[in-house]
């Protein structure tokens, strides 16, 4: 299967689906680290303001130069809005990376795709299973497990750990709003009005609560910034929206499966983070959960009941949408 390339329309070059799975995973899990990093130099809130504005900035004028219309539906604008005060000004991961290590934060919000079954079989009426009630147990079973032998030896705090589990809601929130209305418009488009949404969302709190001189101008936040706006806030997200648009919301989120290792991987790499043992005893339940949450029981449970074929092929013939097909 292949599906249209992470790039605006005209020419549009074909990618295979596990390259782009592959790429999303890698950006995905390697952001931990390196928001770790930026903040190091830069308060948290601050950094995500500066962070959305910029790259919402940068995708709608790569939209305006490349002819991709702006103008959205009323009802696209409002969803667009919506998905990124739920997507990434409510999403407070950064604010926990201040007391918890970055492979802690991608354990934690690895258990997306077990919060994504229940709701989706809630709210998009996808199957779940007694397997997957299993998986899901599993899931949270092995985070639990990991967080509580990290607050037991002090390595983490528990009020990183709450932000981080926020996180994870608003992550899954916004998956469930995506797939209930789907809206319409353009990725680059819309990826763009969620990202100066979020941007507008958290700026009044980062003035309120940060100073803009604590700001500490390094090469390490500069090169930090610079890969969270262009690689995780365009590219990334890019990539993971065009997912959900493809496949249910559960198959897509099961692509979360892999941030463990790759996050504790990248923590260890880029900040010198300690693995410990009982972290990676608590990835073995982790990954059987996910992996039972997200096989398909007939093929269609992996996909959004709701008509999946219209959507996928909604999804390939759409040159208007600026990206993979569609238009993160």
């Amino acid at each position: 299967m292949t599906i249209a390339s992470i790039a605006l329309p005209r020419p549009a070059t074909r990618i295979p689906l596990p390259l782009m799975v592959a790429a999303f995973c890698f950006l995905w899990a390697s952001a931990f680290s390196v928001a770790k990093l930026a903040i190091a130099d830069c308060p948290p809130l601050l950094l995500l303001t500066f962070r959305f504005l910029l790259a919402g900035v940068l995708m709608l004028g790569a939209a305006a130069i490349n002819g991709v219309p702006l103008k959205l539906s009323r009802r696209d604008l409002l969803l667009f809005a919506a998905l990124g005060i739920a997507n990434q000004a409510a999403y407070l991961g950064h604010i926990g990376l201040k007391s918890i290590s970055s492979g802690l934060s991608a354990l934690v919000i690895s258990a997306n795709p077990v919060l994504t079954a229940v709701l989706a079989a809630t709210f998009l009426d996808e199957r779940i299973t007694w397997r997957k009630v299993i998986g899901l147990l599993l899931g949270v079973g092995g985070v639990a497990y990991v967080v509580g032998s990290r607050l037991n030896g002090g390595v983490d705090h528990v009020t990183g750990i709450i932000f981080t589990l926020a996180a994870l809601v608003s992550l899954v929130g916004g998956t469930i709003l995506f797939k209930r209305f789907s809206p319409t418009g353009g990725l680059w488009v819309g990826n763009g009005v969620q990202s100066v949404s979020a941007g507008l969302a958290v700026l009044p709190f980062a003035f309120s609560f940060e100073n803009v001189s604590d700001i500490v101008p390094t090469w390490h936040l500069f090169f930090a910034f610079a890969y969270l706006v262009l690689f995780v806030s365009v590219f990334a997200y890019l990539i993971w929206f065009h997912l959900l648009m493809v496949s249910g919301a559960t198959a897509a989120s099961s692509y979360h499966f892999i941030m463990p290792p790759l996050g504790m991987l990248f923590g260890w790499f880029l900040l010198g983070e300690h693995v410990a043992l009982t972290d990676l005893i608590g990835i073995v339940p982790v990954a059987v959960g996910i992996y039972l949450v997200t096989r398909a029981a007939p093929a269609s449970g992996i996909l959004d009941t709701r008509n999946p074929d219209t959507r996928i092929a909604n999804a390939s013939a759409r040159p208007d949408l600026g990206c993979c097909g569609h238009s993160n």
